[in-house]
């Protein structure tokens, strides 16, 4: 009986999916080389055993600290000046979650979540007291590459932002100008920060709309069956401070629950948001769809009632079933992504028909 036992709960093949986010900027070699290197480290946790939720946090780690992406040390700056964070995980055979939403300083927000998940009766915990939290449990904090200010990086930033913006982004610079004006004489910069200003650091340029790359996430089954999702994101450019996309919001930029299976998305946060993505795409999974099948689903729903209405509203998606089958999808020109179950080398592509 014990035998027959372990035979139904330790029999699954892992398999490990991850992305670097979906949009139109060309995804570099050294992008692919970074994401087959998160691959190969997530995938090594699973094979010795380990469980899904270790390896999805150990593959968004990895981007994180590469500063390719626009996550950890890579992310974008929002308006302000002030890089802030969102991330979380989800385990999909006790359904737990832990998101963090506007962290400052760390090194690896996915990690900070995983603390909100493990640490604290919480889903979510936000700005300043989830940068708090962190450094109670002496979470890494991320080195700055340049010891300026975050007012001069908001000058430079806004300047720099400022070239490309399109019409609703321009509306969200004068939006910012309107509402951070020195109407008392402090710097616009220093306004919310805190007094963190030379922890938060200067541009890499290396987040998204500074020459970098996307959002990351991952996605892993391991060999007792359970799924785990996670994502990791510096945000958009044009932020105002204080913006939060579907990130770290569960059933929206992630879910996973081994009756159905683990989603993690990439794209444009505030329509993502909209249709709870990653809860619908599970939900179909569960009444029988396949991945693609689902996957496909979702994302024409999501072109049909924001892109066509509103102009915008591309993404891409990760998704897991709970039997090993996988889908890698995205409306966007490109998305960085790949997948490992073991068999020869990681695959990785910037595109995925």
């Amino acid at each position: 009986m014990s035998g027959r036992r372990r035979s139904r709960t330790i029999d699954r093949t892992p398999v490990i999916l991850a992305h670097g986010g979906a949009g139109a900027r060309i995804v570099t070699p050294a992008q692919l080389a970074c994401l087959a290197d998160a691959l190969s480290h997530g995938y090594t946790v699973l094979r010795r055993g380990g469980q899904a939720l270790d390896s999805v946090e150990a593959t968004i780690r990895l981007l994180e600290s590469s500063g390719l992406f626009n996550a950890g040390t890579g992310a974008h700056l929002q308006l302000d000046g002030v890089r802030r964070m969102d991330a979380a995980l989800m385990e999909g055979r006790t359904l737990k979650a832990g998101a963090v939403a506007g962290i400052e300083a760390v090194r690896h927000p996915i990690s900070a979540a995983r603390l909100v998940m493990e640490k604290t009766a919480h889903v979510l915990l936000v700005g300043p007291h989830a940068t708090r939290f962190a450094g109670y449990f002496k979470l890494e904090r991320r080195t700055a590459n340049h010891r300026r200010t975050a007012q001069a990086s908001a000058r430079q930033n806004i300047s720099r932002e400022a070239v490309t913006a399109t019409g609703p982004q321009r509306r969200m610079l004068r939006l910012y100008k309107a509402i951070f004006s020195p109407l008392s004489g402090e710097p616009v910069a220093l306004r919310g920060t805190h007094g963190s200003l030379d922890a938060m650091g200067h541009s890499t340029g290396h987040g998204r709309g500074q020459g970098g790359g996307e959002t990351v996430g991952a996605v892993a089954l391991d060999r007792r069956g359970t799924l785990a999702a996670g994502t990791s994101t510096g945000g958009i450019a044009f932020m105002l401070p204080g913006r939060v996309g579907d990130s770290p919001l569960i059933g929206c930029g992630i879910y996973a629950d081994n009756e159905a299976g683990a989603v993690s998305m990439t794209g444009l946060g505030e329509s993502i948001i909209r249709i709870a993505m990653a809860k619908e795409i599970a939900d179909r999974m569960a009444m029988g769809a396949s991945p693609r099948t689902a996957t496909q689903s979702v994302l024409q729903k999501l072109d049909r009632r924001i892109r066509k209405v509103e102009g915008f509203g591309a993404a891409g998606a990760l998704v897991l079933a709970p039997d090993g089958r996988f889908a890698i999808r995205h409306t966007t020109p490109r998305m960085c992504a790949g997948y490992w179950a073991g068999a020869g080398q990681p695959v990785v592509a910037d595109r995925f028909p």
